[in-house]
This record gives C-alpha cells, sequence and structure tokens, in this order.
C-alpha cells in the first residue's frame, strides 16, 4: 500500500510540475508577446484548453487531470496522517494545514481541468477569484470576509517567499539521491520557484485587497490578472519575463523530486 501511495505522490509531482511550467511558458511568452500570446492565456482554464487543443491534447488533458488529482490525494494524505509529524496540537494542525489548502487549490484545478475537458473553454468573462468574491461582498459582513481571504492569500505569499529564501525546502533536495553539482542547480531552481509563486500569491491578494476595499468584485482576479498587473509595471515585460522563467524552475524542480524524493508515508 506505501508503494501504491509513493507512486501516486510521483504521479502528483509531475502533474504539479507540468501545470507550474505550463503557466510559466505562457506568461513568458506573453510578457514578450510570442506566437501573439497574451495574459488572457495564463488563467486556469486557458490553459487547460490551450492543452486540449495540441495533438492528442484531450488525451493528454486527462492524463494531467489524473495526475492533478493524485497530487490532492497526497496533500490529503499528509494532511490527514501527519506524515511529516507535524504534530496533532493547534500548532502541529496550523502547519499541517497548509497541506489541506494545497489539497484544494489543486482540486479546483482538478475541476476546471474537467470541466474543459467537457465543455471546452466557454466562459471567459470572469475568474473563479471574481465569482468568489462577487459571492462574499453579497453576504453579512462580506466585506470583511473578502478582506480576510486577502489575508489568508498575502499570508500563504508571504510564506512562500520565506520558504524559498530560508532554504527550508532543502528537506526536500537532501533527500535526493543527486550529484552535489545537481543538488546545486536544483536549490537554485527552489529559491527562484517559492519566490516567484510568492510573488504571484501576493499580487492576487493585492487585487483582492482592492476588490474588498472598492466592493468591486471585479477588481479581484487571478493568475491572468496578476500577470497583468505585473506587466503593466515599470520594466513589466522584464519583471513578468523573470517571474515566468521561476515558474519553470519550480515545475523542473517538482519533476526532479518526483523522480528521486522519498516519500513518508
Amino acid at each position: 500500500m506505501s508503494q501504491t501511495i509513493k507512486r501516486i505522490a510521483s504521479i502528483g509531482l509531475i502533474a504539479k510540475g507540468l501545470i507550474y511550467c505550463l503557466i510559466g511558458i505562457l506568461a513568458f511568452m506573453s510578457a514578450f508577446e510570442i506566437a501573439g500570446q497574451t495574459n488572457n492565456s495564463t488563467g486556469k482554464s486557458s490553459i487547460f484548453d490551450t492543452v486540449q487543443h495540441l495533438p492528442a491534447g484531450k488525451a493528454i488533458l486527462i492524463l494531467l487531470i489524473a495526475g492533478l488529482l493524485c497530487y490532492t490525494f497526497w496533500r490529503a494524505v499528509q494532511f490527514f496522517n501527519d506524515t511529516e509529524n507535524k504534530g496533532s496540537d493547534l500548532k502541529g494542525f496550523a502547519k499541517r494545514s497548509r497541506y489541506l489548502f494545497s489539497c484544494i487549490v489543486y482540486l479546483s484545478f482538478a475541476v476546471v481541468a474537467f470541466k474543459t475537458l467537457l465543455n471546452g473553454n466557454q466562459d471567459k468573462r470572469g475568474s473563479g477569484n471574481q465569482e468568489m468574491v462577487s459571492a462574499l461582498l453579497n453576504k453579512p459582513f462580506g466585506q470583511a470576509l473578502v478582506f480576510i481571504v486577502a489575508g489568508i492569500i498575502a499570508g500563504v505569499g508571504i510564506y512562500q517567499i520565506f520558504y524559498g529564501l530560508s532554504k527550508k525546502y532543502k528537506k526536500h533536495v537532501n533527500t535526493l539521491n543527486l550529484q552535489s553539482t545537481a543538488a546545486k542547480y536544483l536549490l537554485i531552481s527552489g529559491i527562484a520557484g517559492y519566490v516567484s509563486r510568492g510573488v504571484v500569491w501576493l499580487v492576487i491578494a493585492w487585487l483582492m485587497f482592492k476588490a474588498a476595499l472598492h466592493t468591486n468584485a471585479r477588481e479581484a482576479g487571478d493568475t491572468t490578472k496578476a500577470f497583468d498587473f505585473l506587466e503593466h509595471s515599470s520594466y513589466g515585460s522584464y519583471l513578468l519575463g523573470a517571474l515566468a522563467s521561476g515558474l519553470i524552475l519550480y515545475g523542473i524542480f517538482n519533476f526532479v523530486r518526483a523522480r528521486y524524493e522519498t516519500f513518508n508515508i
């Protein structure tokens, strides 16, 4: 059983790596307008729509959905079984909650991919974040709820940057059967990847904060709007290009983990 779960974890990491490579590649192309790409192609549904239009795209999308479900399952195992020995007290539960958060995020990716497989990319009017913010704003104390969600997302972004810069992810590298040179490059890709992820989360949090401040759900957004925000800042194309490169490196980081990491069950 443990070997099966380890295989599921490896497949999940491969799927996660593919997602980040796709996001990074499309964001890099849109930053420099390569092949006419724009930031509208970097949202979740647009990414899966791009995959579906590749040769054998439907088959690839089915495999990607299966991989995302594998990763979701592995994150749930980490949360409920406490595979990293975080503890069952309040502090340990708080540390483990990031696995549950990750489980929910990648499950949402799988759901969007499944909808794309069934119906194609039909609705490009708004992001899932906009729909969520709109629903929250219509509830009692809705503005406060959106501020809270924005704060949680900002916390995730700050943690990702801290996790990368502090090299806490080295525990993954230390368990890998790699030569020192390969491990060195993996460390660099880890720093770039986690910091890039953190920046994306922070921008999404900022957009949600503005949506709450102005009680306007249309100001919220996902990666599409976050990348658009970065691209329209000073030296935006270069900033977005650097961020996209970091996301690609993070995808590669997950491929290596899938191949070499020893999973705790």
